[in-house]
């Protein structure tokens, strides 16, 4: 545990430096010799989002040095004042059980939403490449919404099937991890 103290005590500390930095810039920005100019603030920005980065690094250590900190306790309490128990968590398979089962809620949770990035950005794709072929689909003033790509008039539709067809697919090859 107190190999990556360092390197957590350094994480911690760089992520609030790179946000004030950013605020210091963005109260700064104007006019003239005493103001900070566009690209600073552009710099400053690059550095906050590496901030936030490393900050949320440095909350997933102390929670893993919690978690066995908290369990390293729980199993001297049990030594210590001689209980028994019927799930014996001083037994490393069982305490590796709880560990992953403990973290498979968050990590189908994250499988969940990779999948939904990438099924709507499929989307994404898709209407951008139609409005490319139909600059036309983004005015207000279609008759009829529900035909397809090309209307029997001549006009150009959008291509609702294509999308429900990209999320369908999307939503059962995902499933299959």
């Amino acid at each position: 545990m107190l190999s990556t103290l360092a390197t957590g005590l350094t994480i911690d500390g760089y992520g609030p430096v790179c946000d004030n930095a950013g605020g210091i810039a963005e109260m700064c920005e104007g006019e003239g010799p005493d103001f900070v100019d566009a690209n600073t603030r552009t710099l400053t920005d690059k550095l906050d989002s590496l901030g936030n980065t490393t900050a949320a690094t440095g909350k997933g250590f102390a929670i893993g040095s919690a978690v066995l900190t908290s369990l390293g306790l729980i199993v001297s309490y049990i030594r210590a004042a001689g209980l028994t128990t019927a799930v014996d968590i001083q037994i490393p398979e069982v305490l590796v059980g709880i560990l992953i089962g403990a973290m498979l809620p968050y990590l189908f949770g994250a499988l969940t939403m990779l999948s939904v990035g990438k099924s709507a950005q499929s989307i994404v794709v898709e209407v951008r490449r139609q409005f490319r072929m139909a600059p036309e689909l983004k005015s207000d003033n279609m008759a009829d919404r529900s035909a397809q790509i090309k209307g029997s008039d001549g006009n150009m539709y959008p291509d609702y099937e294509a999308c429900v067809s990209i999320a369908t697919n999307s939503a059962i090859r995902e499933m299959l991890l």
